[in-house]
């Protein structure tokens, strides 16, 4: 990484990127990729790769998946969670494990992109797939493994019910993702959302509809010591 290097005039149009995060706060740059054009994301990945910079893209759609592969190929990419790194090479794993709970089927691009930010941040993870509270026996079978965790992620929509009955049962942390998942009246999340901020169990933290990248990263900041 050389020190004297300095942005294009056309980067600098479109992004100061904080490739000094790293060094900083220990975990690197994320690119949220929505809403940007596929030009501006070329011009973006093409920095990153010429600082040699560990870095996240979420919520890329398929026209921005490809602009960040053109300039950085050997980057891995998740098509279901919409998440690309790079390098692709996995981090050296650390600190204790992450356990991602979905409550639903319909959950799991979001908890998805719980789970490969917590590993990319160096955390050994689990997902748990389909375990609602409408066939409660799903998360009491895997109780084990919930009470070895460090940190748990819940991701559920609908009501929004899971993570106060999963943290009612553990001794970690436990963050709540609300989901966009629902019918009508779930109003897109907001439903979940306010669920979750009502929990009744103590020990829950809520971060936004669908953002499976800020639970991730909080999963993998609660686990780093163990």
């Amino acid at each position: 990484m050389a020190d004297d290097w300095r942005p294009s005039a056309a980067l600098r149009e479109v992004a100061e990127l904080d490739f000094d995060r790293a060094a900083r706060r220990g975990y690197p740059e994320a690119v949220y990729c929505e809403s940007k054009t596929p030009a501006q994301l070329r011009l973006i990945a093409g920095a990153v790769r010429e600082r040699s910079a560990r870095t996240l893209f979420t919520r890329a759609n398929a026209d921005q998946a490809a602009a960040v592969l053109a300039e950085l190929p050997d980057a891995g990419q998740d098509e279901e969670s919409r998440l690309l790194w790079w390098p692709a090479e996995p981090t050296a794993e650390t600190g204790g494990l992450v356990v991602i709970a979905a409550a639903g089927t319909s959950d799991l691009p979001v908890a998805r992109e719980a789970q490969l930010v917590a590993r990319f941040l160096g955390r050994r993870t689990e997902l748990v797939p389909d375990v609602g509270v409408a066939g409660l026996h799903r998360i009491l079978n895997r109780l084990e493994l919930l009470r070895s965790a460090a940190a748990i992620v819940v991701v559920a929509g609908m009501d929004g019910a899971l993570p106060s009955v999963v943290a009612g049962l553990v001794a970690a942390p436990v963050i709540a993702v609300p989901t966009s998942v629902g019918y009508g009246a779930a109003f897109e999340g907001l439903a979940a959302l306010l669920t979750m901020l009502n929990s009744c169990a103590p020990g829950v933290a809520v971060v936004n509809i669908d953002n499976g990248y800020g639970a991730g990263h909080l999963a993998a900041q609660i686990a780093a010591n163990g």
